[in-house]
């Protein structure tokens, strides 16, 4: 039986996977980077091949987690402008949330490993990009971009509560809230 040979761009994709769920369960001090390797399928030393450092790693994977974000937004808002957009990238970002919790804890991780300038630098650079681009795409003022992010902070903090498993009252109020300004 023969066996399939990744290509290095495969490899490092391989290995973004699994830091992002390891980086998602433990945030970055808590991930080991040999948890990392193990998941992954390769030694420990070939992960400080392919990336340096655990700092690295992370900073790569934070940078994947915001461009597959605005790769979503962009796929989601194709073709629509202004409110149309805006409500596109809102229902896609509210499908994500809900069927993908790696994704969801490695972007809340991102922020919470901000007290580092280098990993702080990433995360102001993807979460600008993102910023950015539904301003582009929606023409909208200030105000009005504030507030769509604002629901998505929130549908981020509801979600990570799991609300729709058990929700009280109050996160109902929330969620149906935040459905009705996307």
């Amino acid at each position: 039986m023969a066996t399939t040979r990744l290509t290095a761009a495969e490899r490092r994709d391989s290995v973004l996977d699994a830091a992002m769920i390891e980086f998602a369960d433990h945030g970055y001090e808590g991930t080991s980077t040999e948890d990392i390797a193990r998941r992954a399928g390769i030694s420990q030393p070939y992960l400080f091949r392919l990336f340096g450092t655990k700092k690295e790693l992370f900073k790569a994977s934070t940078t994947r987690c915001f461009r597959e974000t605005l790769e979503m937004f962009q796929r989601s808002a194709e073709g629509k402008r202004g409110e149309d957009a805006l409500h596109a990238i809102g229902e896609a970002y509210m499908t994500q949330l809900e069927s993908n919790r790696s994704w969801l804890r490695a972007q809340m991780q991102s922020y919470v490993a901000s007290d580092d300038p280098e990993i702080r630098a990433v995360v102001r650079a993807g979460y600008g990009d993102l910023v950015a681009y539904v301003r582009r795409v929606s023409d909208a003022d200030w105000p009005t971009i504030w507030h769509f992010f604002a629901t998505g902070m929130m549908l981020n903090v509801l979600a990570a509560m799991q609300v729709q498993d058990d929700p009280d009252p109050w996160m109902t109020d929330l969620l149906d809230g935040c459905g009705k300004d996307l």
